[in-house]
């Protein structure tokens, strides 16, 4: 294995406002609010109507394709309404509404141990299904999907990923010290399904507990150990990941499967413990609050479909004086600016960043043009060009931008952006560009259908 990837920054990881807050569980009092589009692939349809009665547990809504995952209600109450409503994407997307009885009563069966000392590889995968688990890590790619590639013979290792390398976020760090038995047995369960794999798990090394917690209960497991990293942005990227356990290097065109990898966040795996053990489905995650603008910085246990308001609320709302001028879902590097608290969370939101200042507005202000000096390459962990790229993008020449720099490779990780000394906006560009390439794709692909 090697010691760490290519390229990475160390920006300031501000973890010390929530990293000693240990993890409390939150039930919301308003109404939830279930998007059908929660994960990669094609949205859930509703299998339920107005004025239905439902439980926590229960599906409201199914998988409509092989990409797709259930949709799990998170309340006991009546289904209010199926309507558009503003989600964090910012549009306006189909979604569940459901008027909350505050009574939280469990659908049947739920929450009950099971033997699975004779589970099958079937009855894991079909458990995994059911409970509508996706990547929790941030993508939520359908779990049942990636733990089901072609080939599992092949697999080598099973990586969980416990890294957290965004700034502030520190959720994960205090499930790993909480529930450390609990994800080395999800990881176990995994293993199950690739006799030829071996488990790692990595975690950086500014999180010491959850690295002695995870070893601590990785004792007499032969096939799994701990591997603790150096804390270096963008660490807990899957290729990044990759790159240091299993040594090899691919392109965003193949998956971890192709060569040999599979990799699951922490929090995954400890659904995948629940859904198994427990039949429990996935209705709720860990999430950071944090931030100079909040009030009371926590680490939280949420149910899906709880406003961001009433979150912020639950941990002493502002600063007194203090004013939001920025609420970021997800830490500073990837996360997406939110147009409104009044929105709901759902099974990927790993955090909530309310700022005072705007880091965007002030980089803005100070930007001149690019001084070729060459950190975004040397930064970057993809071993891209994002001057190059910047160019082309700049001048229109898409061709070049996907066919000479291999501009399409880029993972957004905004390690580029954050080391530009001219404030350069070089991710937001090069999101741009990739979504007018893949619009011009989808429109060929059309007319080729006419």
């Amino acid at each position: 294995m090697k010691t760490t990837f290519r390229g990475g920054a160390h920006p300031k990881e501000r973890k010390d406002l929530s990293e000693n807050a240990a993890l409390l569980v939150f039930d919301a009092k308003g109404e939830m609010v279930f998007p059908l589009g929660q994960h990669i692939g094609k949205p859930a349809k509703p299998v339920v109507k107005r004025g239905d009665p439902v439980l926590v547990g229960q599906r409201i809504a199914e998988a409509d394709g092989f990409v797709s995952a259930h949709i799990i209600s998170s309340c006991s109450g009546k289904v209010k309404a199926i309507e558009k409503r503003r989600t964090i994407s910012g549009a306006m997307l189909e979604c569940v509404v459901i008027e909350n009885d505050g009574l939280y009563t469990m659908a049947e069966g739920i929450g009950e141990k099971h033997d699975i000392s004779g589970i099958t590889k079937e009855e894991i995968l079909s458990l995994v299904k059911e409970a509508g688990i996706v990547g929790l890590g941030g993508a939520g790619f359908p779990t049942a999907v990636k733990l089901a590639p072609r080939e599992p013979d092949k697999i080598k290792y099973v990586i969980a990923n416990g890294v957290e390398c965004e700034p502030y976020l520190t959720c994960n760090d205090q499930l790993m010290q909480l529930k450390a038995a609990e994800i080395v047995e999800g990881l176990e369960i995994t293993l199950k399904l690739f006799p030829n794999a071996v488990g790692v798990i990595g975690i950086e090394r500014n999180k010491p507990k959850a690295i002695e917690a995870m070893r601590k209960a990785c004792q007499g497991k032969e096939k799994i150990s701990v591997l603790d990293l150096p804390t270096k942005y963008p660490q807990g990227g899957e290729r990044s990941l990759i790159q240091v356990v299993a040594g090899v290097d691919f392109p965003t065109s193949k998956l971890p499967a192709d060569v040999g990898c599979i990799v699951d966040n922490v929090g995954t795996l400890y659904a995948i413990y629940r859904a198994v053990v427990y039949h429990e489905p996935l209705f709720s995650h860990v999430m950071t609050v944090s931030g100079d603008a909040v009030k009371n910085p926590a680490n939280l246990i949420v149910r899906d479909g709880t406003s961001f308001r009433e979150i912020m609320e639950e941990c002493g709302g502002l600063k007194e004086g203090v004013t939001l001028k920025k609420a970021l879902v997800g830490g500073p590097m990837m996360g997406l600016t939110l147009s409104s608290l009044d929105i709901p969370i759902h099974k990927t939101t790993n955090g909530l960043l309310l700022l005072s200042q705007d880091e965007n507005e002030i980089a803005e202000a100070q930007m001149t043009a690019c001084l070729h000096c060459g950190r975004c390459t040397t930064v970057c962990p993809q071993g891209l060009m994002p001057q190059m790229m910047a160019e082309a993008a700049e001048r229109g020449n898409l061709e070049r931008y996907e066919k000479k720099l291999y501009g399409l490779e880029c993972i957004a990780c905004g390690t580029c952006t954050y080391i530009c000394p001219a404030k350069r906006p070089l991710t937001q560009v090069f999101k741009q560009v990739k979504s007018e390439i893949l619009a011009a794709r989808r429109a060929a692909a059309a007319g080729g259908k006419k």
